[in-house]
């Protein structure tokens, strides 16, 4: 495959704040994917890290500032390359922002992760989530 007809990789940005992950519901699903965590495309020259922090601040208003990459993977349900970044607040409230994009966002317990994502989270995703939550 070549540069030009890949697609680029999507970068997803893990935000936990008070015990809760961010999630966001795709106004357009992506298969069975409705809900998922805040995520755009890599740009040219952008580092996955880098791509998630501004697609959270673009879609949901908040700055967050990337703290690890928690993996990649190509995504079973899209077929896309993905990337999973750790991110916390650093300020602002989460707001849909990206109102072409998103119909609605939540801040998720734990216990709701199966409810938001029932086919699972990426193992790695889930298992920062267990440590942090």
């Amino acid at each position: 495959m070549t540069e030009q007809t890949s697609k680029p990789g999507i970068a997803a940005a893990i935000v936990v704040q008070d015990g809760r992950v961010l999630m966001v519901q795709r106004r357009v699903k992506e298969g069975e994917l409705s809900w998922q965590f805040p995520a755009g495309e890599v740009e040219a020259g952008e580092s996955p890290e880098a791509a998630a922090v501004r697609e959270t601040a673009e879609e949901v208003g908040l700055t967050v500032k990337a703290v690890r990459p928690l993996g990649e993977r190509v995504h079973p349900k899209t077929g896309r390359q993905m990337s999973y970044t750790a991110c916390e607040v650093v300020n602002g409230t989460a707001t849909v922002v990206d109102t072409e994009e998103l119909g609605a966002l939540a801040w998720i317990t734990h216990e709701q992760i199966p409810e938001f994502v029932p086919y699972g989270l990426f193992e790695p995703v889930q298992v920062y989530l267990d440590a942090v939550m």
